[in-house]
């Protein structure tokens, strides 16, 4: 009995090794299976929408909207059930949120953050880091390129952004080189030096800039807001300055309203 015992253990110790193998080596396949198939880290990547974004085979228009710094993708994605007219049917929103990553105007605390910032508040003369800053516009221009590789016109293309979204959305529309729908710009500043305008090419001129900012904003502050018409005037870029008396750091509905329409206005009849 005592020699059947041990041949009983001993296949139970076999059986457990070459399961133990088997598990191993289908581990060891997968590893080297994703290490072939993993993209390059070093080139631009689409920014990753909240997986309760809408997405269609075939959308008419598309909406990219970047929240401000802390801030995420989801927390932001009621604005679009404010776009109720018709024309927004058939509308593809993507409410992307930032990577977390330090930021030096906080003390270097880690934080959902498109690109760093160096001072706040943010006034006309605040430095910028641009190198962080064009990383992020290599993202979005990702985003963009994937949506009108799929069917989406240019023209119905529309980039929105609040405080440091807002930045990233004057910065990815100005160094975009074809002609959007428009750029839409809520609480933000210029987070480049001026010698970027002669990367702006003559197709990126044309599109449209809608601008808005509270009067009392102490986060980034309305001088910071109004030096963005001077600057894009003098780069041949067409910009509407809206200005909003008792408006803080943040966005209010009568703004969003103001958006929908002026949105409806450049919506082009139909795709690529």
């Amino acid at each position: 009995m005592k020699g059947m015992d041990e041949l009983r253990e001993m296949k139970v110790i076999n059986g457990s090794v070459i399961l133990t193998i088997t598990l191993l080596s289908t581990t060891i396949l997968f590893l080297l299976f994703f290490s072939q198939n993993t993209t390059n880290p070093s080139s631009p990547q689409p920014l990753q929408p909240d997986s309760s974004s809408s997405s269609m085979s075939r959308a008419r228009s598309f909406v990219l909207w970047l929240h401000g710094l802390g801030d995420s993708g989801p927390a932001n994605e009621p604005i679009k059930t404010l776009f109720t007219s018709p024309e927004f049917r058939d509308t593809k929103w993507s409410f992307p949120s930032a990577p977390s990553a330090p930021v030096t105007c906080n003390y270097g605390s880690v934080m959902p953050s498109w690109f760093d910032i160096l001072e706040i508040p943010v006034t006309a003369e605040s430095p910028n880091d641009e190198s962080s800053l064009l990383k992020a516009v290599q993202n979005v221009h990702a985003t963009i390129d994937r949506e009108i590789a799929a069917g989406v016109n240019p023209n119905n293309v529309f980039i929105c952004g609040f405080s440091q979204g807002g930045a990233l959305t004057l910065a990815s529309v100005l160094l975009y080189p074809k002609t959007l729908g428009g750029g839409a710009i809520f609480s933000g500043w210029i987070p480049f030096n001026s010698s970027i305008g002669e990367q702006i090419t003559p197709e990126a001129k044309q599109t449209p800039i809608l601008w808005c900012h509270g009067m009392v904003d102490r986060t980034v502050l309305f001088e910071a807001g109004h030096a963005g018409p001077p600057f894009l005037e003098k780069n041949g870029v067409g910009c509407e300055f809206k200005a909003y008396p008792g408006l803080a750091h943040s966005i209010n509905n009568e703004e969003l309203r103001y958006l929908e329409s002026w949105i409806k206005a450049r919506l082009q009849s139909s795709s690529q």
